[in-house]
């Protein structure tokens, strides 16, 4: 009787297993399909910027191939065993979730540096209350501030000085 509840448990793996790969493949398509609609004129390089989205649908069709392949033949090999909970941890995902969504609601706002600094004061308060470490002081609050903008700046002045890409940003000078 085991032997039958393991070969009904590999059959849904192997299932499982198969509608990744095919979700993969689906994905592959979708993200070719949007390649279409990207202008192929060529660039200086002499490639248009559609070559880089052909490339990455490509690449992830074969790895999406390949991933049913596995499914089919015999099912994905070496996995590790599962060390995660058993249930999601929903006070984490709502910190994270409110900064992404923080994130894109005020970029245009208060600007990029700060939109993305409170994005990543949020997020340490998620992964912070999924490890049980929540510290909700206001000596954390600062400190997370200081970093995220420490991160969020050269950022910001890389896209907007070296790539001459615009970012939203706070004042008209370019610098914040």
């Amino acid at each position: 009787m085991a032997d039958t509840a393991r070969d009904a448990l590999s059959a849904a793996a192997v299932r499982h297993q198969t509608w990744l790969g095919l979700g993969v493949v689906v994905l592959a398509a979708a993200l070719a399909w949007g390649a279409t609609s990207i202008s192929s004129d060529a660039g200086y390089a002499g490639v248009g910027p559609n070559f880089l989205p052909w490339v990455v649908s490509g690449l992830l069709g074969l790895c999406g191939l390949w991933l049913v392949w596995e499914a089919r033949s015999g099912g994905f090999r070496d996995q590790d065993e599962l060390d995660g909970a058993d249930r999601g941890d929903w006070p984490a995902f709502a910190w994270v979730t409110a900064g992404i969504l923080l994130n894109a609601l005020l970029l245009t706002k208060i600007g990029f540096i700060l939109s993305c600094s409170l994005c990543f004061v949020l997020a340490v308060r998620g992964f912070k209350t999924s490890e049980g470490r929540l510290d909700l002081s206001p000596r954390a609050w600062i400190t997370d501030t200081l970093i995220g903008m420490a991160i969020a700046a050269p950022v910001y002045w890389m896209f907007t000085k070296a790539l001459a890409i615009s970012l939203p940003g706070l004042t008209q000078t370019g610098w914040l």
